[in-house]
């Protein structure tokens, strides 16, 4: 029995419902004389909304179809390309989930291998040309043929296994470091995907060495074969330099992943031990290595959590729970945004880039209006600099962004937004101007991070305009927008509302007019066990690091200096008002504040001895393990409350609210499946077979 009859045997009726990517072979003649190429053309027969993906039904056919390729003597080459704006994204996840065996792992690495392989070992020159999105195993693919052209208009190109669980393992961890050199390899195998799995762009990959030719979409794939012509014909010589560097490289990129998840997920180790092998593995050794990892991988835990992740982030995220019909949002020509600071004109920035309407900021004081809208120009121009707008684009941007020290040029606005301080008696005046110049449909936001709604708009002639707005900083980076009902909020108001977080690629999900809301009331919940086990003594020491074990993207004191002790301590007085017998109120946080420090941390993130002695005098410290469970039962307990309470539609919105504001890891599988499986909820927070995660 030949591999590929073991392989049709384990994996054939695995998957029946897999959408099949064929691939379409049809012979081109290419210019110059260079002779006939066989075209393969990856297509699963819907538009670029369903990109095409390969389960074992896709890869034997395109094996079928290099099988009929390797017994032609005419051709002089052989291409593949993609549908319509998509190249091929990689591996059928769906699939990938329901894997029961590591056969079956191993037969799926195996089987990858053996097809792709076959692109560089039909004895003929192979080309990919890359017209649209090429991702996982649809870069690999790519990486398999002899050259590579690239789409300047490519929107993304990625390599995002290490961000679900796996590693590249059709081939990613041996070709792309011997090609690109083991640091660039890096930043696409390791660095991006852990980084809220970052894409580049077709440029950006040509730049890096991922492809030997660049060309616009428009004519794509005419001069791409323009290109091929010459190379077969020997008029082009593409080089391939040796790298060296390998063992910084990996030193540097294992030090990054050690701070990032300090050893909480696997994947990225096995793909670091798989980048150094690279170096002087054979090729066959290599794939070995890789289908022993995938393999590994795919059975393991954490695959299944992260999957469950990204189920949320690309379904979920993209349906909220509970938004009204589309149809009921109001027209949004001109926002206005109350507030002149950092928050403010982030956000005014966002406004413009995304809506690509005019902005007006306001503020009481000229020097603080002129700052803010100097800061949103300024960042205009950086874009330029890095080529991310044109000329054209950034004197459009900066023509819409306009600053006012009075509320009357709010009177044409549509969307209008207070990023003012968090005191509900200064938002409340704040909406009564804004109310008397505003039209009666202009919708009222608040970027509140804490405060009732309800009560903001309890003075408002028309509180069913108000609704919550709530970004997370930076603005531009954190995808997360809680988007806020009040007691009074109408369904114009929050189709509005959903609409325009859209319009800013937000994902956005409705939440209940609750204390905090989602995100800050669980990190409030979370640093208040931490602060109050080290005011009983704890050392902070230990109370910090804790619950290092989990891979957070940082230490409770880390995110406390980012968001600052005076919001940290007045969200925990907020919720100690609303709640006072499950948040308490550190008087040496109160002490901290006073002080004025930044934080336990110097700026050079060694510890501060003076902030550090404010949180002594404590007779009763735990240990680590002691502070962990403790963090993690408080948290259990407060998402069971919210639950209760309907602060969202269910428990995968509360997964969602952490993954996307919160940096909660992907490798856990969102909160909650998370504190199911290590036992701390009870009851579960997940009906059976809602999260596709082991118990």
């Amino acid at each position: 029995m030949s591999n590929m009859d073991t392989w049709r045997a384990l994996l054939s009726e695995r998957n029946s419902d897999e959408v099949v990517t064929k691939a379409l072979v049809r012979d081109v003649r290419l210019p110059y004389g260079a002779g006939t190429m066989a075209l393969i053309t990856l297509d699963n027969g819907f538009d670029h909304t369903k990109p095409s993906t390969f389960g074992p039904h896709g890869l034997f056919a395109l094996n079928g179809a290099l099988s009929e390729i390797a017994q032609r003597t005419d051709l002089a080459a052989v291409g593949v390309t993609g549908k319509p704006f998509v190249f091929a994204v990689g591996a059928d996840l769906k699939g990938a989930a329901s894997v029961t065996s590591r056969d079956e792992a191993l037969a799926i690495g195996a089987l990858g291998h053996h097809v792709f392989r076959r692109l560089g070992e039909l004895g003929i020159p192979s080309f990919a040309f890359v017209n649209g999105a090429a991702m996982g195993g649809g870069l690999e693919i790519a990486l398999h043929c002899a050259y590579r052209t690239i789409s300047s208009g490519v929107p993304a190109v990625a390599l995002p296994e290490c961000f679900l669980g796996l590693v590249p393992g059709w081939g990613g961890t041996q070709l792309l470091p011997r090609l690109i050199g083991p640091a660039n390899a890096v930043k696409l195998i390791i660095e991006n995907p852990l980084s809220q799995n970052r894409m580049i762009k077709g440029r950006d990959a040509y730049e890096l060495g991922v492809a030997d030719a660049m060309f616009e979409p428009a004519d794509f794939l005419e001069e791409s074969l323009r290109w091929a012509a010459r190379v077969v014909n020997g008029e082009v010589t593409v080089e391939r330099p040796e790298h060296d560097g390998w063992e910084k490289a990996v030193g540097d990129a294992r030090f990054l992943v050690d701070m990032k998840l300090r050893g909480a997920s696997p994947a990225p180790y096995r793909a670091l031990d798989l980048i150094a092998l690279a170096e002087t593995a054979t090729r066959d050794e290599g794939f070995a290595a890789e289908d022993e990892a995938l393999a590994d991988l795919l059975m393991s835990d954490e695959l299944r959590a992260g999957l469950y992740s990204f189920d949320l982030v690309q379904r979920r995220a993209k349906r909220p729970a509970g938004a009204p019909d589309r149809s009921l949002a109001r027209k949004v020509t001109k926002v206005g945004v109350v507030g002149a600071g950092l928050m403010a004109s982030q956000m005014a920035l966002l406004f413009a880039r995304r809506l690509e309407v005019p902005v007006v900021l306001t503020d009481l004081d000229q020097a603080r209006l002129d700052k803010g809208v100097a800061y949103v120009h300024g960042e205009i121009a950086k874009l330029l600099t890095k080529g991310r707008v044109s000329e054209d684009q950034a004197n459009r941007l900066t023509s819409l962004v306009s600053g006012s020290l009075t509320k009357d040029a709010f009177a044409d606005a549509d969307f209008v937004i207070e990023a003012v301080f968090e005191d509900m008696a200064v938002k409340k005046q704040v909406f009564a101007e804004v109310e008397a110049v505003v039209s009666a449909e202009c919708v009222l936001a608040t970027n509140t991070s804490s405060l009732s709604l309800t009560e903001m708009g309890s003075g408002l002639a028309h509180p069913e305009r108000l609704v919550g707005f709530h970004f997370f900083n930076p603005v531009a980076v954190m995808p997360l927008l809680e988007i806020i009902k009040g007691a009074a909020t109408d369904d114009a108001t929050l189709a509005t509302a959903f609409a325009v977080g859209k319009s800013l690629k937000k994902s956005s999900v409705l939440v209940k007019d609750a204390p905090a809301f989602v995100v800050n009331r669980l990190l409030t919940c979370f640093m208040g066990e931490v602060v109050a086990a080290v005011d009983e003594g704890t050392p902070l020491e230990t109370a910090e690091h804790a619950l290092d074990g989990l891979g957070l993207p940082m230490t409770p004191f880390a995110l406390l200096q980012l968001v600052g002790p005076a919001v940290g301590l007045h969200v925990a007085e907020t919720l100690h008002e609303a709640f006072p017998d499950r948040y308490g109120v550190s008087e040496n946080m109160g002490k901290l504040v006073a002080s004025g420090k930044p934080g336990v941390y110097r700026p050079d993130f060694t510890l501060d001895p003076e902030a550090v002695a404010l949180f002594a005098g404590g007779s009763a410290p735990s240990t680590a393990e002691q502070v962990r469970d403790r963090v993690l039962s408080a948290m259990a307990t407060e998402i069971r409350i919210m639950l209760d309470e309907g602060v969202v539609a269910a428990a995968q919105d509360i997964d969602l609210c952490m993954i996307l504001g919160a940096g909660w890891p992907f490798h856990l599988g969102g909160i909650t499946p998370y504190l199911d499986r290590a036992g701390v909820a009870r009851p579960r927070f997940l009906a059976p077979g809602v999260a596709s995660v082991p118990a």
